[in-house]
């Protein structure tokens, strides 16, 4: 009997062990890293749509997107795919963070095709292309931060940020190694990657549908404060990519859209205007993002 209790407990003392080590496993950046506080600020969002419309440039990338994606008919659903892979990801525990990257490794092994405008044959799987989504998409966030952050960064902790980025980057098999992981590399591949770029019909509906999304039934309650983060968006852009996008204005409207967006960014922390991003990521990316910002300002 004492030898059955005395079991009983141990098993008891592994479950509650267990499941106290679920609770401390913040995933592979955790509460203290710069990324959780990037991306965990609400106008991350500014962020993402700045990445989509850099994204759009590269012909490759874009050509996987053209002839694979239904963003025109879905749009929605592909800005919460998106939003829920770079939360679970970057604030999902580690098991929750490998599923994410999972799915998004199945899907990419059904992209391929022909680039139209090059003539060469593109894959989701490229390590090329993935780092291209992935720094586009990284260095956007922190270009957001830094215009509507609680606080500045230091070079250090931008440096540590584009580190951080190495790690999530390399979930979908791209060598570690190869992933800028530097402000100084981040320039580099930038100023390496340009003469590439280029804008064609695709990527200038894809831009425009970022910059002007069709007004649709689910979405119309969406239409004036996505229209606002969008501009917001673009005046966030480097000026030689919006000339070539075709999308430059003089400084004085950027100024304007910033300081547009400006309040709503900061409403966004309110308890009663939080339905705005849950509308747009979904009950399930807002909860685990709203998580990590407690978890960050409790560390």
């Amino acid at each position: 009997m004492a030898t059955s209790a005395t079991n009983a407990t141990s098993a008891t003392n592994a479950s509650n062990a267990s499941r106290a080590s679920e609770r401390t496993d913040h995933g592979l950046l955790g509460p203290r890293s710069v990324a959780w506080t990037v991306l965990g600020h609400p106008m991350s969002l500014v962020g993402g749509l700045r990445a989509l419309m850099i994204q759009a440039l590269h012909p490759l990338a874009m050509a996987g997107v053209a002839q694979h994606s239904d963003y025109e008919r879905r749009s929605l659903d592909r800005l919460r795919r998106t939003a829920y892979y770079v939360t679970a990801t970057t604030f999902g525990d580690t098991a929750t963070a490998h599923a994410a990257a999972e799915r998004v490794k199945r899907v990419h092994s059904r992209i391929h095709g022909v680039d139209p405008v090059t003539g060469r044959p593109y894959s989701a799987t490229d390590p090329d292309t993935q780092i291209w989504v992935h720094c586009t998409e990284w260095h956007s966030m922190l270009a957001a931060y830094r215009v509507f952050g609680d606080r500045p960064l230091t070079e250090q902790q931008r440096d540590l940020y584009f580190a951080e980025g190495a790690i999530i980057g390399s979930l979908l098999d791209t060598p570690r190694e190869r992933i800028p992981a530097s402000h100084a590399e981040y320039r580099a591949y930038f100023e390496a990657v340009r003469p590439r770029l280029c804008l064609s019909e695709h990527s200038r509906k894809a831009i425009d549908f970022v910059l002007r999304p069709p007004v649709e039934r689910d979405t119309l309650h969406l239409q004036g404060p996505m229209r606002l983060f969008a501009s917001a968006a673009a005046a966030l852009i480097p000026r030689h990519l919006r000339r070539l996008a075709g999308i430059d204005r003089p400084r004085w409207q950027d100024a304007v859209a910033i300081a547009a967006v400006r309040p709503l960014g900061a409403a966004l922390t309110l308890p009663g205007v939080r339905a705005l991003p849950r509308a747009v990521f979904g009950g399930e990316v807002h909860a685990i993002a709203i998580q990590a910002r407690r978890l960050s300002r409790a560390g």
